[in-house]
């Protein structure tokens, strides 16, 4: 007998391999239809079928990167038709899902240090943008904390001034971290609902906090504080990713992933600025 977790990993194999219903899952897994869909979307962040038009999004990007022309592109990852992508609601799902490239596969990341008046800061980018900012000083611990967060990626360490991309992006995350500069390219790599979470984020402007339970009211699920908790958590990208503008509902910081005295001179560098405004 299969154990409910294996039931799931089940249901997302036959997703890889193809492109069954929800009642031919709910039929091969044991599971009634809805409890798979709701225990599906509750583990993976996404339905069955928004984990499927990940997948065959993820194929046909892969395809046009290959150098394959539209037209096959779009066959060889399932779709009939350009039109299909668009009612199938694939084009609104994003363009890395990190369900389907789970640990980094596939993914070619570049990383270096920069000071910053926090300290050292390891900066990580894809062909994207930035996907992962740790903060630290002992760059062994900081690759090792990268390498575990995309253990199938290809990670390579690269000078500072050399990467063409990579050079201008250190530069920027510095002022972010000083809190100048301009917004930066990211490629953020999480769930739907992580990345919804990660969007709210950004929209809190610096000087101000929400509450867990005021962003999951933001995001349409009242009872999600503790989920928002998570995905604050799995924020891989310090600072410029403000985390640390979500706080407890009595006023208390709450947890942060780079050290509560870095949350709070964070909050605390903001605020002056904003008064000074």
């Amino acid at each position: 007998m299969l154990k409910h977790d294996e039931k799931l990993e089940r249901a997302r194999a036959l997703l890889d391999d193809g492109e069954p219903t929800l009642d031919a899952l709910a039929a091969a897994t044991g599971l009634s239809a809805s409890h798979l869909q709701r225990r599906f979307q509750s583990r993976y962040g996404l339905s069955p079928a928004q984990y499927l038009a990940q997948k065959k999004l993820g194929s046909l990007k892969s395809g046009l990167r290959a150098g394959s022309d539209v037209s096959a592109a779009l066959y060889e990852a399932g779709y009939g038709s350009p039109s299909r992508v668009y009612e199938q609601g694939a084009a609104k799902l994003g363009m890395t899902p990190a369900v389907y490239r789970a640990g980094g596969a596939g993914m070619q990341i570049r990383w270096s240090l920069v000071d910053t008046v926090l300290g050292t800061a390891l900066v990580a980018v894809t062909e994207r943008g930035i996907c992962a900012i740790e903060l630290g000083e002992d760059a062994a611990v900081l690759e090792h904390k990268l390498r575990n967060e995309f253990p199938n990626a290809a990670i390579q360490r690269v000078e500072a001034g050399s990467d063409e991309f990579l050079a201008p992006r250190l530069r920027a995350v510095a002022e972010r971290i000083a809190g100048r500069g301009e917004d930066v390219a990211l490629d953020l790599v999480g769930t739907a609902f992580q990345k919804r979470v990660w969007d709210a984020l950004m929209k809190i402007p610096p000087g101000q906090t929400r509450s867990y339970a005021q962003l999951a009211e933001a995001l349409g699920t009242p009872k999600g504080a503790r989920a928002v908790a998570g995905a604050c958590a799995s924020n891989r990208v310090a600072v410029v990713v403000p985390c640390h503008r979500v706080i407890r509902g009595d006023g208390s910081l709450g947890g942060y992933r780079w050290g509560l005295p870095v949350k709070q001179g964070l909050l605390q560098r903001e605020r002056a600025a904003s008064a000074d405004l």
